[in-house]
């Protein structure tokens, strides 16, 4: 058992249960005991914070997404068994509330979009200070995106070098549909919805489209009200179901 293994880094440390509504449940899989033992004592002086469940392995993590939900998962994406992808995906199916944020070594491009294709919300390079760990913790749980500059950097450039042409791609098909749908997503919706599903905050959105923040919350509240659903794991959830968004 994990916890057991890491009584020699954390010998007075325990998962908790303790559960209230102020108190933001984390899970925490990676594989790394330094930067395990780093992140335990980092969320010592957080009150409003427990960590729950912690696990080293891909096989250990999926049976953890097979218990009740927390509000926010942390992937490490290079376990020794497997890809943190695959737990992503899982959490994104399990637990549909849960922000996942992944905390790894790659940097490169492919591993960030495949992350957030895959439903995470924010992507830190392990460089992070540990300092701050709480405080990225708290900003995911609130909406927020946390990401490293460096990630920052790939996927805006990705998205300035492709952007207007995957969005007006896949504007089409809802184009096609009939105008009396009155659930049918305008194409700034789909910009927006789009741009939710890559792991943006508002104010990032409102930069990328010129527009203020109360306007992107506008159009995030017309998204939930045609999907029928209350957050943006639902709305992506949905999205994909009705053929909006692939993948």
């Amino acid at each position: 058992m994990l916890w057991q293994a890491q009584i020699d880094i954390m010998p007075s440390y325990q998962p908790s249960t303790q559960n209230t509504s102020s108190t933001i449940r984390v899970s925490l899989i990676e594989d790394d005991q330094f930067f395990l033992g780093s992140f335990v004592r980092a969320l010592t002086n957080a009150s409003d914070i427990k960590l729950v469940h912690a696990a080293t392995t891909l096989a250990e993590g999926q049976r953890i997404l097979a218990q009740d939900a927390v509000d926010v998962l942390i992937v490490d994406l290079g376990l020794p068994d497997g890809s943190g992808i695959e737990l992503i995906k899982t959490a994104h199916q399990n637990w549909p509330d849960c922000a996942v944020l992944v905390s790894t070594t790659f940097a490169d491009e492919l591993h960030v979009i495949q992350s957030i294709e895959a439903g995470a919300s924010g992507y830190l390079l392990k460089d992070t200070q540990p300092e701050l760990i709480a405080e990225e913790i708290r900003s995911i749980h609130a909406g927020g995106s946390p990401i490293s500059p460096l990630i920052a950097r790939h996927v805006l450039n990705r998205f300035r070098l492709d952007g207007k042409q995957s969005a007006q791609a896949r504007v089409d098909p809802i184009k096609e549909r009939s105008v009396d749908d009155a659930r049918t997503l305008s194409a700034r919706e789909f910009e927006v919805l789009n741009l939710l599903t890559k792991g943006f905050n508002y104010e990032e959105i409102a930069k990328l489209l010129d527009v203020t923040h109360n306007t992107v919350k506008t159009f995030v509240r017309r998204i939930y009200g045609k999907l029928e659903v209350k957050s943006r794991a639902e709305a992506i959830h949905e999205a994909r179901v009705q053929g909006f968004l692939h993948g």
